[in-house]
């Protein structure tokens, strides 16, 4: 079933760039999405959240935003393995909010394994999740956007969607085909206003990441620091994580008038990783 709930901004804001627009940004009630869901809200969307989590911390995330940047918030808790799910989600965020004419696909799961040991179960939820998801709401929104003119797709892919690691052939093979996912809907609506993008994050500092510092800091006997500088950032030549916050501005940037002209590209914050 889809929890589904909307908070009404506190006070009227004044005009922002993305004022008048709907924003929906799946997998954002934590880490990276829920950074590119306070990024557009600051600028005035209306925001759609999804993810799962605490029913309680997901009300006062949602209320929070509201309140912070005087937009209306709404908040699906659709299971996006489910594509009943995400067009019960699509529907309940244009029946709340209007349209949908920003579409963030952030949504994603991971699991480390060799191909060989690597559960089929496993495989298929990351490839409906990572991948399939993506299609179904693109799908579900793109005619609209087509048809008023205006539209703003945002995948977040991965540096996975341009090079391959060992022992991650699901989240690898998804997000390369989010990658091409994205070329496809960018050439198909060219003309029409609407404009397709993957970001491409490298490491990213957020709370699953820190979580898997610990993990792996445990499992090989070893500090946490020697995790982050030998194990995560040894692909990254900048020796730092990408923080939410430059994921969200340059999702805001990908949406304002600035981005008009850039569709089908697969932009890369990585720190240099795919530069090797």
């Amino acid at each position: 079933m889809t929890l589904a709930t909307l908070a009404k901004p506190s006070a009227a804001a004044k005009p922002r760039p993305l004022s008048g627009h709907t924003a929906l940004i799946t997998g954002s009630t934590s880490g990276i999405g829920l950074g590119v869901a306070q990024a557009l809200a600051a600028e005035g969307a209306a925001i759609v959240l999804n993810g799962f989590g605490d029913a309680q911390a997901v009300m006062r995330t949602r209320d929070r935003l509201a309140m912070e940047h005087g937009v209306e918030v709404a908040y699906s808790g659709a299971d996006l393995s489910d594509p009943t799910a995400i067009a019960e989600m699509m529907a309940y965020a244009r029946d709340v909010l209007g349209p949908v004419d920003i579409l963030v696909n952030n949504a994603g799961i991971q699991f480390v394994a060799p191909i060989s040991e690597f559960p089929t179960a496993k495989w298929d939820a990351i490839l409906a999740i990572n991948l399939s998801s993506a299609f179904h709401t693109i799908r579900a929104v793109l005619p609209e956007m087509v048809e008023r003119g205006f539209g703003r797709i945002i995948n977040v892919a991965s540096a996975h969607g341009l090079v391959a690691s060992p022992f991650k052939s699901a989240y690898v093979a998804a997000k390369h085909g989010v990658v091409g996912l994205t070329k496809t809907v960018a050439l198909e609506a060219a003309t029409s206003g609407v404009t397709c993008n993957a970001i491409c994050p490298g490491y990213v500092l957020t709370p699953l990441v820190e979580k898997q510092i610990e993990e792996q800091a445990r499992a090989h006997g070893i500090p946490a620091e020697k995790v982050v500088t030998d194990i995560l950032l040894a692909s990254q030549p900048n020796k730092r994580f990408a923080t939410v916050e430059e994921i969200g501005a340059l999702a805001v940037f990908l949406c304002g008038h600035g981005g008009a002209s850039i569709t089908g590209a697969a932009l890369a914050v990585d720190g240099g990783w795919t530069a090797h």
